[in-house]
């Protein structure tokens, strides 16, 4: 299902911050929202029609760019969000990409907005970090407890590699350890040995009865 519909399960708490990416613009999901008293910071989109009431001083050293109380113009918004919103432009130094984002908070600095919403880049890194270094290559049960199950296998497994790796000392990634258990887990073989370079590959020297075609 769309990411949206699950703002339909979130109870929101009075004082709290919600961040959402672009893909949870909904206004009438959104006043749920401000209807408890709880705050959200999301990524607006391109396309949302609004209309500057307001342009808030800023410091654009900061990396801000602009701080307006808007209000929604189309009349479909504007029927379910009919309250000011505050828009926030801010520049990412290290990417140089801009960002602009809706809150309903009125109170804390654009600085401290754009921030919020920054912060929310850690889970993005984590959720990649899983998908490139843990083996999950689909979840055996759908429920909150077989993924939380499942998952925290998979960061055990490679924690308990990464344990290993230090202890052996190996010059080879974690992503290469993983890979020679894989293919090794059913032998009998110490794990010591099995993650050691093959040292019979380096001795391998041609066998003398072995004729060789181009040295004729």
């Amino acid at each position: 299902m769309h990411d949206v519909n699950l703002l339909d399960d979130i109870l929101p708490e009075a004082g709290a911050f919600y961040v959402m990416d672009r893909g949870y613009v909904d206004f009438e999901r959104l006043y749920g929202f401000t209807a408890a008293a709880a705050f959200f910071v999301v990524r607006t989109k391109s396309n949302i029609l609004l209309q500057r009431r307001y342009s808030h001083p800023v410091d654009k050293t900061t990396g801000v760019r602009s701080d307006h109380a808007v209000l929604l113009t189309a009349i479909d918004s504007a029927k379910v969000y009919p309250d000011p919103l505050r828009r926030v432009s801010y520049l990412d130094v290290e990417t140089r990409k801009r960002f602009k984002f809706l809150t309903n908070n009125f109170i804390l600095p654009a600085l401290t907005i754009a921030l919020i919403y920054k912060s929310r880049w850690q889970v993005e890194l984590f959720f990649k970090w899983i998908k490139q270094h843990l083996r999950i290559k689909a979840f055996y049960g759908t429920s909150e407890n077989a993924v939380k199950t499942q998952i925290w296998c998979a960061v055990a497994t490679y924690v308990l590699i990464a344990i290993v790796k230090k202890e052996l000392q190996l010059n080879a990634s974690l992503y290469t350890c993983l890979q020679i258990l894989s293919v090794s887990i059913f032998e009998k073989t110490e794990i010591s040995c099995a993650l050691q370079p093959d040292q019979s590959q380096r001795e391998i020297a041609t066998p003398a009865n072995q004729l060789i075609l181009f040295d004729f």
